[in-house]
């Protein structure tokens, strides 16, 4: 299943060492964020994506295996960006 930012958002982020904070101006909410779902935000906002994609281009970064495990993981940060309203299917 690929994944996108909503369209039309605007998105504005501001960190404080491993947390986020991202502002979306469709809503009007504010949403403190993870590290992780910071950056699969976005990777996102740069293009569609899917989990097991999202795991071999973050893998790097977090230093660990691109896994079928860590595209489980991706998925739920994904599902929980989407119960948020920061993400949708294409």
């Amino acid at each position: 299943m690929m994944w996108k930012v909503i369209s039309g958002q605007d998105l504005h982020f501001h960190s404080w060492d491993n947390e986020f904070v991202v502002y979306n101006n469709l809503s009007g909410d504010t949403h403190l964020l993870s590290l992780a779902a910071a950056q699969i935000l976005l990777k996102l906002k740069e293009a569609p994506s899917n989990a097991p994609l999202l795991a071999i281009a973050l893998a790097p970064f977090w230093q660990v295996d691109p896994s079928a495990e860590l595209a489980l993981q991706i998925e739920d940060i994904l599902s929980d960006l989407n119960a948020i309203a920061l993400i949708e299917h294409t």
